[in-house]
């Protein structure tokens, strides 16, 4: 398996050095340059599997020849050992033809663990056999940040470096950020926004002297095993609703775009999926873009669901890559065109394509809100502010006969304030993270300049 970058002029890697790559050397995406495709037959083999069972028939082709097959699949179960559920993803009904997908039963309580967690042991084993070190950086909006540090905390062979806008992540969030003690972890408090934060870690990756020096990975969404791990539970999901004989739609609380590529992913590979539903709050970019074909960026408007506050959603890339017929000079136009103007507008031919997935829906923070109060009365079930972004255009959304899953991205005690002020339940933390107000906090405040940044890293680093 080879990965080429959607801006065309980067060297085609495998598996391995994509993943340890992260960003293309020419600030594209790292994408399959064939998507593995199931057929009918082997998607209904998934039926009865455990969850890692399914992974690994899932990620088996995208990881090429990376892995030896007991090896990967000894990763693979280690990557999900801790979680809290059997089942790793379970479901559960939310209404008339909806349902919740559950993915917060990770350590860390949000569905970044999927991924992370797999990348932290497939990181360790590739790095140990190669006998190299790197520097993680990566950006959050929240949940990305504190499972990469939980799942590379105290290993040898990698330093996390973790960038987050001050004072514009949930307390939860901070602290699961600011809290471990390994010395081989860092969380640097940006004077800025999330975009803020993904503009200088494209700007780290662009300038060679500093990749080189560093030795700099990324495990954001950028980096194509993030997407990779999260395609399973979409198959996983889908197989037990039904599928490959039904259709299945899914509702996805979306800022970064990468946890609904995922789902495209899926669908190019053979999952029968009637419709991806974009959920956007507030910071509806995307929404607008789908509804408009003008993809304009704006100010970020902070929001009960930070995690969502948003304006340039980077995996976007990789859909008009697919959408332009992956013709990389056209997604290199488009991008400059946002660097220079803030914006492009979506070709008719490229956006009727994306529009025969994918739909939209904006949510406001009133019918956030109300919709967590909802979600509550109704089957007792508390919700987090991006999941019932996705819940409330669900229901707008749903078909009748068509099953609609609707990712629950994260626990809901990771943002009690606004669960309580809609329910007047405040959601307790798991026993395990019972102390996590009390635990002292070691983070570093930073400007939002790329240069105090970037030293910031080099000093961490050398000492």
């Amino acid at each position: 398996m080879k990965y080429v970058s959607t801006r065309g002029s980067a060297p085609e890697l495998s598996f391995e050095e994509a993943m340890l790559s992260g960003l293309a050397t020419d600030g594209g995406l790292y994408v399959p340059a064939e998507v593995p495709t199931f057929d009918p037959r082997e998607i209904a083999l998934l039926h009865g599997k455990s969850y890692e069972d399914a992974a690994f028939a899932i990620m088996r082709p995208f990881a090429g020849d990376t892995f030896e097959e007991d090896e990967f699949r000894a990763l693979i179960k280690a990557a999900y050992a801790s979680f809290g559920h059997d089942c790793r993803a379970p479901l559960k009904q939310a209404g008339d033809g909806i349902w919740l997908l559950e993915l917060f039963h990770g350590p860390t309580l949000a569905f970044k663990d999927f991924a992370m967690q797999l990348i932290g042991q497939m990181f360790q084993a590739v790095l140990q056999r190669r006998g190299e070190s790197v520097t993680i950086v990566g950006a959050t909006s929240g949940d990305t940040g504190s499972a990469a540090i939980e799942a590379f905390r105290g290993l040898d062979n990698v330093d996390v470096c973790i960038l987050y806008p001050h004072g514009k992540v949930s307390e939860v969030q901070r602290r699961q950020m600011t809290t471990p003690t390994e010395a081989n972890v860092r969380a640097f408090a940006v004077e800025g926004t999330f975009d803020d934060c993904q503009r200088h870690l494209k700007d780290m990756f662009a300038d060679s002297g500093f990749r080189e020096e560093m030795r700099l990975a990324a495990v954001n969404s950028i980096n194509w095993a993030r997407v990779m791990a999260q395609v399973v539970y979409y198959f996983t999901s889908a197989v037990a609703l039904g599928a490959p004989d039904r259709k299945i739609s899914f509702c996805v609380p979306t800022g970064n775009f990468g946890d609904i590529y995922a789902g495209e992913v899926a669908r190019r590979m053979g999952l029968p999926v009637e419709r991806l539903v974009i959920a956007t709050n507030q910071n509806d970019i995307l929404h607008r873009a789908l509804v408009s074909g003008d993809y304009r960026t704006g100010e970020v408007r902070p929001s009960i669901s930070p995690s969502m506050d948003i304006q340039v959603s980077s995996n976007f890339e990789r859909l008009l890559f697919d959408a332009y017929g992956r013709d990389a000079d056209a997604v290199v136009s488009l991008m400059d065109d946002l660097n220079s103007g803030n914006g492009f507008r979506i070709g008719d031919v490229a956006l009727g394509r994306i529009g025969e997935t994918f739909a939209s829906g904006r949510v406001s923070e009133e019918e956030t809100m109300s919709r967590i109060g909802a979600m509550h009365d109704a089957i007792g079930q508390l919700v987090c502010p991006h999941t019932a972004v996705g819940l409330e255009v669900a229901h707008r959304m749903a078909k009748p006969r068509v099953p609609m899953i609707a990712l629950a991205t994260a626990d809901p005690a990771k943002f009690p304030d606004a669960v309580e002020r809609a329910t007047d339940i405040r959601p307790p933390l798991p026993n395990r993270m019972a102390n996590l107000y009390e635990r002292p906090e070691r983070v570093t405040r930073v400007e939002n300049d790329f240069a105090e940044l970037c030293r910031a890293i080099r000093e961490g680093r050398a000492a």
